[in-house]
């Protein structure tokens, strides 16, 4: 992963969850190479949230409010 915009989303991609480290890291590591800009600024801006909420989102307990992020969710649960 030497692109530097690869390398700071998976610095971002360390939480206060271990479970959640690993659903973002291993989204990161299987699709942050082919993803497109869009998918990527997506994947940054869910980063941002807050780790009790993304867990819930993850979990199916809810569900995100932009699609885009609920594709991304629906990657982390296929990959579990």
């Amino acid at each position: 992963m030497g692109d530097p915009r690869l390398s700071r989303l998976r610095w971002r991609c360390r939480r206060g969850m271990r479970e959640l480290d690993a659903l973002c890291a291993g989204w990161l590591d299987r699709h942050g190479e082919a993803a497109d800009e869009a998918r990527l600024a997506a994947f940054a801006e869910l980063l941002e949230v807050e780790d009790d909420q993304l867990w819930a989102w993850c979990m199916g307990r809810a569900e995100p409010p932009r699609d885009d992020w609920r594709e991304l969710i629906d990657d982390f649960r296929r990959a579990r």
